[in-house]
């Protein structure tokens, strides 16, 4: 298994693409700094101060022949969290939700994907993103990277839920046999339960007090091992058996799917006993997976245990590296948790909800 940096990631592109006027929305503000008119039986720009005045010739709503719009330099700017799965995780994927239904808890998170675009006078393009974890973490960065991207380039108009299925599926293209949970997350924001029944997505918001979720945020610690993991890959093995009609691997999902069901109640009651429990299912169901998928962690995570010091552990998404979450015995234990972590290299991450999702903003340039 690889390790990865810790400085944030950053990616560019830079490009070219008259044909981008189609994402773009086409109301205009009367005090831009530029305008630009775009003609499609031309394909140029003009001078908004060029542009025809008739009304039969200019609409910026309709797109056709000898038709003009005006087009905006701007950026175009976009914050993605991502998220961590409690429970459920591994339910979400169509080869199982073909079956059953799969139930997943997560929530977003503060750790951010952020994307940049610019369109300048010239209608050149540069695309820019960056990312507080690395991909591998286990917290859903890449399906965060791929909704953000995408809420980048669609109109300003589109659903936020619609950029995540259309992100879902651009990484279903590229091979990615995950499930839907990290784009669903990460276009939501907040605390929720999500079951998968085939291709659709029931979403229902959890809404635990402030108190509690204090309470969940400092007992739930968060250390990245700094051992990347592929989740792809991860997947392959398990999928495999369970087309083969693999018992043991389907009793494995299926404890993983009700403990996402337990947890969404412990939530609503507000019990961190029965957190503690529906994650230790979560763990036993991992586990018949694939020992290897916790191997990354176990020898830590039995120490603190045999100690008393933790009441249950899982890792964030599919495991075999990236982040591990624990919860804390006790509010005074948390010091030792983190200096026993810190010892064997690991780094601690704390975290907040976040109730925003994937923001957008616009600026005129």
């Amino acid at each position: 298994m690889g390790t990865f940096p810790d400085s944030k990631m950053r990616v560019c592109h830079h490009l070219f693409l008259p044909q981008i006027f189609f994402l773009l929305p086409s109301v205009v503000a009367n005090n831009l700094h530029r305008r630009f008119v775009y003609c499609n039986s031309n394909d140029h720009l003009l001078p908004a101060t060029d542009a025809p005045t008739n009304g039969a010739h200019f609409n910026p709503t309709i797109q056709e022949p000898n038709q003009c719009r005006i087009f905006v330099a701007r950026r175009i700017e976009v914050r993605a969290p991502s998220r961590i799965d409690l429970a459920g995780g591994w339910t979400d994927v169509p080869t199982y939700c073909k079956h059953k239904s799969g139930v997943v808890v997560n929530i977003a998170i503060n750790q951010y994907v952020n994307c940049e675009m610019v369109i300048d006078d010239e209608r050149k393009i540069s695309v820019s993103y960056s990312t507080d974890m690395p991909t591998g973490s286990g917290l859903g960065t890449s399906g965060a990277m791929n909704v953000g991207f995408i809420s980048t380039i669609t109109n300003a108009t589109a659903k936020p839920l619609d950029n995540a299925e259309v992100a879902y599926q651009f990484e279903a293209l590229l091979g990615n046999k995950g499930g839907r949970q990290d784009q669903w997350a990460s276009a939501l924001g907040g605390i929720n339960q999500l079951t998968f029944t085939n291709d659709s997505v029931d979403v229902e918001e959890l809404t635990p007090s402030a108190q509690f979720v204090e309470l969940l945020e400092s007992r739930l610690l968060l250390f990245n091992s700094h051992i990347a993991h592929v989740s792809g890959d991860l997947h392959k093995s398990v999928w495999h058996r369970f087309e083969n009609g693999d018992k043991e691997i389907i009793r494995g999902l299926d404890m993983i799917r009700d403990a996402g069901q337990l947890m969404a109640k412990a939530l609503v009651s507000e019990s961190i006993e029965d957190v503690t429990v529906a994650m230790n299912m979560n763990s036993a169901g991992v586990d018949i997976l694939g020992l290897e998928l916790h191997e990354p962690f176990r020898d830590v995570m039995n120490q603190l245990n045999d100690d008393g010091l933790i009441a249950a552990w899982k890792a964030m998404g599919a495991g075999g590296g990236g982040v591990v979450g624990v919860i804390a015995a006790s509010q005074p234990s948390i010091k030792t948790i983190v200096d026993v972590a810190e010892n064997t290299g690991w780094s601690h991450l704390p975290w907040k909800v976040d109730y925003e999702g994937v923001v957008r903003s616009e600026t005129n340039l």
